[in-house]
C-alpha cells in the first residue's frame, strides 16, 4: 500500500509518482477524482490543482465517482490507472458520492492491493479512519443523508489538513477546537500545509512538501 497525503504543498508528489509509476510523466495514467471539487464549480483553487499537475508534466484523467452506479465499472476504471489523485474540496460530498453505491469499498480495496493513492486536503481526510473531526471545517449538510462519517480506513488515525492555520477559512482557533474536541477519543494526525504523509503499508512518515 502506497499513499501520499498532502495538505496543500505538492512538492513531495513528483518523487512519489516517479517511484510509483516510473517513466515519462506525460505517459503516467493519473486519475483525478474530482468529486470534492464539484460543489465549487470553477473556483480558483480547483483550477490551481489541475494546473499544478499539468505544470509538473502530468496529464490527469478526470474520474467522477458521482457518475458511477456500478462498483464493477468503477473498479475497471481504477484498474486502467497507474495512480489516483483525490482532489481537495468538500469532504462530505466526496464521501457521499463514493459511499452511496459502495465505491468507497472498491477504492479502499484497490489501494490496499497496490493502487498508488495521492490525496490533497479532502482527499487526505478521506484516507483516514474518520472524517468527523473536519466537520468543524467542512459542512456535513452538503451531503444530505450521510450519517456514516468513517473514512476509507487506510490509516488508523484521522487526518486534519491545514493544521498550521494559514488558510483564512481554517484559522488556528478552529484547529485548536478540533484538537480539544476529538483528540481525547480518537488519534489525530495534524497535517500542516508544507508537509505530507508518506504511507507505506503500516508505516506513516511525515515528510516536507512545500
Amino acid at each position: 500500500m502506497r499513499l501520499l497525503l498532502l495538505s496543500w504543498g505538492i512538492g513531495a508528489l513528483t518523487d512519489f509518482l516517479d517511484d510509483a509509476a516510473p517513466g515519462p510523466r506525460s505517459a503516467v495514467r493519473l486519475g483525478y477524482l474530482n468529486d470534492a471539487a464539484l460543489p465549487y464549480g470553477d473556483a480558483v483553487f480547483t483550477a490551481i490543482e489541475t494546473a499544478r499537475l499539468a505544470e509538473l508534466g502530468y496529464r490527469p484523467e478526470v474520474v467522477t465517482a458521482r457518475d458511477y452506479t456500478s462498483p464493477e465499472a468503477f473498479a475497471a476504471r481504477l484498474d486502467a490507472l497507474d495512480a489516483l489523485y483525490v482532489c481537495g474540496g468538500e469532504t462530505y460530498v466526496l464521501l457521499h458520492h463514493l459511499r452511496r453505491h459502495g465505491l468507497d469499498v472498491v477504492l479502499a480495496d484497490k489501494v490496499r492491493a497496490g493502487l498508488p493513492y495521492i490525496g490533497l486536503s479532502a482527499g487526505s481526510v478521506l484516507a483516514g479512519a474518520s472524517t468527523e473531526p473536519v466537520s468543524l471545517m467542512d459542512d456535513v449538510a452538503a451531503a444530505p443523508g450521510l450519517t456514516d462519517l468513517r473514512g476509507l480506513g487506510l490509516l488508523e488515525a484521522s487526518v486534519v489538513p491545514h493544521s498550521d492555520g494559514q488558510i483564512p477559512q481554517y484559522p488556528a482557533e478552529i484547529i485548536a477546537e478540533i484538537d480539544a474536541r476529538y483528540s481525547p477519543r480518537m488519534p489525530l494526525i495534524m497535517l500542516p500545509d508544507d508537509q505530507a504523509l508518506l504511507v507505506t503499508d503500516a508505516d506513516v512518515t511525515p515528510i516536507p512538501s512545500r
